[in-house]
């Protein structure tokens, strides 16, 4: 049995403006309809595979649960992080969790947020290292490279020494190089790039740790042996998992190792670590322009497009990128890509609503939608999910008004219950204790006024919630 750990804890900063800390880039799903998180979910399924063990931050918990649910596939565990602690942390977690079921189980750990075309390819890239993983080794997965790229880490391979065929020995990791030692590494051929993608036992990988990094493994046996039930959810200890060095499995374990063997491959892998890489993945007109939504090239070239909503235009341009989402617009010379996440430490600067959430905000009930706002109000468009409900809850400065335009909701205020329906309507007083729930089969859609001094997020009192959330108040 070889068990995925997929690890969800990344922002996906250099992806602004449609990559938020709220939604981040895994959970987005522009690719066939499909998130890279679902995709890898399902890649790592059927024969052979256990259940995914889903690592995340607590503030992505609901979308990581949803979006499994939507894949259809075999429910997994998820691990909630309580703070980021890099990738050594939740790869001691996972080894930890796998041995004390499976002590000579293998750990497949991968990122959330890659897109690998030939799905088929990278399965058999997998087993060609399995038996290498049975045996010991702590197997990586290396890309081989098209391009003399400075945005990867490399992997110098040693050669076959016919232990096992496709599994050779590694040299040494190399930090992201410049372009001409990049290109050295692509005319030498004994380079590949870092995919950050890994296969070991669970005994040998506690051993590693052991060996290498133990104070790391101490503290994720702590923080798992103080670990709470909330929900589906297993939230590890605060005080245990925040004292864990914050250190990557690659300084942590990898470059330490002696045990380190590569598996080669190319499986159209790409990590989207830039619009230049999503624009890669969508097919350009003899121009080299692409686009994803509504958009027109005149006299452009090698340009790329996103637009959520409007038509965009580009006239006269040659190499950049165009990112409309409904509240942020993004202009870039392609060059220029890797450098998105200035602009988000900038915003983050300035305090911006912009890097955290999109105008549409998702919860575990649904999700709701800003229209407009201005002097004392605020407009909203509000979606409740069949058999869902808000949180029992009060808010001390405004006052609340709910129009049902699809659907059914149930209303309760200050214990009365109502049932309405299309073109009926409710107001929720000042202070009122009041509950919003959709008992139908369909999803419930409402248009919410509010009106008064402050109009924040957190003026929320909680004092029943299905989703745990009580006393909190975002």
């Amino acid at each position: 049995m070889i068990h995925p750990c997929i690890l969800s804890g990344g922002s996906g900063s250099r992806l602004w403006p449609l990559s938020r800390k709220a939604y981040p880039k895994q959970f987005l799903q522009i690719f066939d309809d499909e998130s890279l998180f679902q995709k890898t979910c399902r890649r790592v399924s059927g024969s052979g595979f256990g259940a995914p063990l889903v690592i995340s931050n607590q503030g992505h918990r609901f979308l990581c649960a949803e979006q499994m649910m939507e894949t259809g596939l075999d429910a997994g565990r998820i691990v909630l992080e309580p703070q980021g602690r890099n990738t050594a942390a939740p790869a001691a977690v996972a080894t930890l969790m796998v041995e004390r079921e499976d002590p000579d189980g293998l750990i497949l750990m991968l990122p959330s947020d890659h897109l690998i075309a030939d799905e088929a390819g990278f399965l058999e890239a997998v087993r060609a290292g399995e038996q290498a993983a049975r045996a010991g080794s702590i197997v990586t997965f290396g890309i081989r490279p098209s391009e003399p790229n400075t945005g990867y880490g490399y992997i110098h391979l040693g050669e076959e020494d016919g232990a096992f065929e496709g599994v050779r020995p590694v040299r040494e990791f190399v930090e992201k190089p410049d372009r001409e030692r990049a290109q050295a590494y692509l005319d030498d051929g004994g380079y590949v790039w870092n995919a950050g993608i890994f296969l070991f036992s669970a005994r040998a990988m506690r051993a590693a740790f052991e060996a290498h990094a133990p104070a790391i493994v101490e503290g994720a046996a702590a923080a798992l042996d103080a670990a709470a039930a909330d929900l589906d959810f297993l939230r590890l200890d605060a005080a245990a998992f925040g004292a864990i060095e914050n250190i990557s499995f690659d300084y942590a374990i990898m470059e330490r190792a002696d045990n380190v063997a590569c598996v080669p491959m190319d499986p159209g892998w790409s990590d989207l670590g830039s619009w230049s890489a999503v624009r890669e993945v969508f097919p350009a007109d003899k121009d080299g322009n692409a686009s994803l939504g509504d958009s027109l090239f005149l006299d452009t070239r090698d340009s790329f497009v996103y637009s959520a909503e409007a038509s965009v235009a580009v006239l006269g341009l040659n190499d950049v990128l165009v990112v409309n989402t409904r509240d942020a617009l993004l202009v870039a010379h392609k060059d220029k890509a890797q450098d998105v996440k200035r602009i988000v430490e900038q915003l983050e600067a300035d305090n911006r609503i912009e890097v955290i959430e999109h105008k549409r905000v998702y919860r575990p009930w649904g999700w709701y939608e800003g229209l407009s706002q201005g002097a004392r109000f605020q407009v909203k468009c509000i979606m409740v999910k069949p058999g869902a409900q808000l949180s029992l809850q009060s808010h001390v400065h405004r006052t609340e008004h709910w129009v049902v335009v699809s659907g059914t909701a149930e209303v309760t205020i200050d214990g009365k219950t109502q049932l309405l329906a299309e073109n009926q309507s409710a107001y929720i007083p000042l202070a009122a204790r009041h509950r919003l729930a959709n008992p139908g089969k369909i999803p419930t859609y409402l248009i919410e006024v509010q009106s008064g001094a402050y109009l924040g997020e957190d003026d929320i009192i909680r004092y029943e919630d299905i989703y745990g959330r009580e006393g909190t108040r975002s």
